[in-house]
């Protein structure tokens, strides 16, 4: 997996991240989402590296990255924050200017960089969501049960983390077999690796401070940037499954609300689009980058 990426713990702000790096050329940004890891990016990491620089890292709170406790206001866990710890990141690998492509909680970081950082970005590619002012913005019973745990993670006082925390193998193997359109593509080293991350107690506790800053802060800057008519200033191609993003709440209609310049594109595959269709992924995010 990953062969001929270079391994490390990199220290920010004394915290470790883990981030793995292959290939030259123009650099780009792999952004896992939830439950998981920077492991979903095992098929589609190695072909860009053919042409491109291409970071890996685990987000703060997943994976072997460091899960610090949450702030009460979860703010530590804010898509600001997490944007801004990759940006610093990217500068300690030498990349003052790259793209980002980010899948599911990884996309919000992504875009939520491109808003903040302008001079930072050269292209975004967000995977299988809409900006999250959007999906509270239009929440309904669709909403209520296909992406519950929205509501469910964010609830305060420790209920979600005990709750997961009594069985949380259970929990993980639940979520991807109810987003994943293909469970071939999750082969038993896959799930063991997610797994062996997603128990640590601090990870699942850091995931829910995720979940409840995108009930809160998320929201409110996304809010902010609506009213102050803030954009995207970078060209984006936002390519989405149908799973959470269908045709009902118009993708493109609604990036174009935050982009300048916007394809919508949807492909066919459950949630899990960088492990379930690599290959299109690459053909359709490579001529992208590099155009």
């Amino acid at each position: 997996m990953f062969d001929g990426f270079s391994r490390w713990q990199v220290q920010l702000n004394d915290l470790s991240f883990k981030v793995i790096k292959g290939g030259e050329g123009t650099p780009v940004v792999l952004l896992h989402g939830y439950p998981q890891t920077h492991i979903i990016w095992r098929h589609i990491a190695p072909l860009l590296a053919r042409s491109m620089s291409v970071v890996c890292l685990d987000l703060k709170g997943y994976g072997d990255s460091a899960a610090p406790a949450p702030l009460p206001d979860s703010s530590n866990y804010s898509k600001r924050q997490l944007a801004a710890e990759v940006v610093e990141i990217m500068k300690m690998l030498g990349h003052e200017r790259f793209s980002v492509i980010g899948h599911d909680r990884g996309a919000r970081v992504a875009y939520r960089l491109a808003l903040d950082y302008p001079d930072r970005v050269n292209r975004l590619v967000p995977l299988d969501i809409v900006p999250t002012a959007t999906y509270w913005e239009q929440a309904d019973k669709k909403f209520a049960i296909g992406t519950f745990h929205w509501g469910f993670l964010a609830q305060p006082g420790g209920l979600p983390e005990r709750m997961i925390g009594a069985d949380p193998d259970y929990w993980l193997e639940w979520i991807i077999r109810h987003w994943a359109g293909d469970m071939a593509a999750f082969p038993d080293d896959i799930m063991a690796e997610y797994k062996r991350c997603f128990r640590r107690p601090e990870v699942i506790a850091a995931t829910c401070a995720d979940y409840r800053a995108g009930a809160t802060i998320d929201d409110s800057h996304d809010q902010a940037d609506l009213k102050q008519g803030r954009m995207i200033e970078c060209p984006t191609l936002a390519l989405y499954s149908g799973t959470f993003v269908d045709e009902k709440r118009d993708p493109q209609k609604q990036w174009q609300r935050w982009c300048k310049k916007v394809t919508a594109e949807r492909v066919q595959s459950g949630h899990f689009i960088p492990e379930e269709i690599p290959d299109q992924v690459v053909g359709k995010v490579r001529q992208f980058l590099l155009s």
